[in-house]
């Protein structure tokens, strides 16, 4: 069942994506002939607005076919008045971020969605304690709480990690001990760890974990927003900071996912409840958005470049290097959906 979910999810947000293209088309008098979520063969299909709305039986994406637009064939180019070769680039370029920027808003409303039921957080509340490290030495204990780092007030987990990462000199902690406060002096060491790009880096720890506890944050109206805003920052961030590092080799190509780590990962969520599944369809509609930007021809980025060249040269680009890139462009993005297989695969069996 949660597999179920999780490519509903998935389509859903293909959905959107593939939505706001298809409204900024029809703004800007396109006619779009197809709208698909999928590829391959049409499960389902009917006609309306003068367009074919199919599903069809590959879901590793969705198209909108816009009259004289074909990306398997860059030849075929209509000049009828509701066709997509005679809009202006300014006009053409309007309609590729429609999608992108579709998955941007569907993330802010899911994350917004998230701060409205309260989302949940990790506590201050230490678990394991490394033997020999500045927090054993100092007499911290496991179920101790933090409340105050320097008479700074300590609510969550990540705010003690960050102060502590900052810090300069002695800390001075403040804990609650089975119901009495207790207080502590101890200083960080710096200490090799992993980032979320699997990364070695050095960084100030004092050599404790969680223990898992976690609570509800209760936020006010400009906090939910804050949140929301902060949260889409955030995802995009990670993602374009990835790409970047995967490009230039700092993080190996076997940490690149497909749609299978997509899949599991959101399954895994439903496991834990609706919060979790929210928060990941959020990630995951950041990731597609952020992903179509990508200056491959065949993507939404690839287009664009051909549309700010035209833009800038007033002349469309040769037609011969639009095909040659675009082929390129598909053998790009083939073989990176491969790889993401490959490594999906790998793990599974590994």
């Amino acid at each position: 069942m949660s597999w179920l979910v999780s490519l509903l999810v998935l389509s859903a947000l293909i959905f959107f994506h593939e939505l706001g293209h298809y409204l900024a088309a029809r703004l800007m008098g396109v006619c779009v002939e197809v709208f698909s979520i999928g590829f391959g063969k049409k499960l389902f299909s009917f006609h309306a607005y003068n367009t074919q709305w199919s599903i069809s039986a590959i879901p590793l994406g969705g198209y909108v076919k816009m009259k004289g637009q074909d990306d398997s064939d860059p030849t075929k180019k209509s000049y009828d008045e509701d066709s997509y070769n005679v809009k202006t680039p300014i006009q053409k370029i309007f309609i590729l971020l429609a999608g992108p920027v579709a998955n941007f808003i569907l993330a802010f409303v899911l994350y917004f969605t998230i701060a409205l039921g309260g989302p949940n957080i990790l506590s201050p509340v230490i678990g394991d304690i490394v033997k020999e490290s500045p927090a054993e030495i100092a007499g911290l204990q496991t179920n101790d709480r933090v409340i105050s780092i320097n008479n700074i007030k300590i609510t969550t987990w990540k705010e003690m990690a960050e102060t502590i990462a900052t810090s300069q000199g002695a800390l001075n902690f403040e804990i609650q001990r089975e119901g009495f406060l207790e207080y502590k002096i101890l200083t960080p060491k710096i200490t090799q760890t992993t980032n979320m790009y699997n990364e070695v880096i050095n960084k100030k720890m004092i050599g404790i974990g969680s223990a898992g506890v976690s609570h509800k944050l209760e936020l006010s109206p400009s906090e939910t927003l804050s949140y929301a805003t902060e949260q889409t920052l955030f995802a995009s961030t990670v993602i374009f900071t990835g790409l970047q590092k995967l490009i230039l080799g700092e993080v190996p190509a076997k940490e690149l996912g497909g749609v299978i780590s997509i899949v599991k990962l959101t399954s895994d969520a439903t496991d834990a409840g609706w919060m979790s599944v929210l928060f990941f369809a959020g990630l995951i509609s950041v990731n597609l958005g952020v992903l179509n930007l990508l200056p491959i021809p065949a993507l939404d980025g690839g287009h664009i470049m051909f549309n700010l060249y035209e833009l800038i040269a007033r002349r469309e680009a040769s037609e011969a290097i639009v095909i040659k890139l675009t082929i390129a462009g598909w053998v790009i993005l083939f073989s990176l959906m491969g790889l993401g297989l490959y490594n999906d695969i790998s793990r599974l069996v590994g």
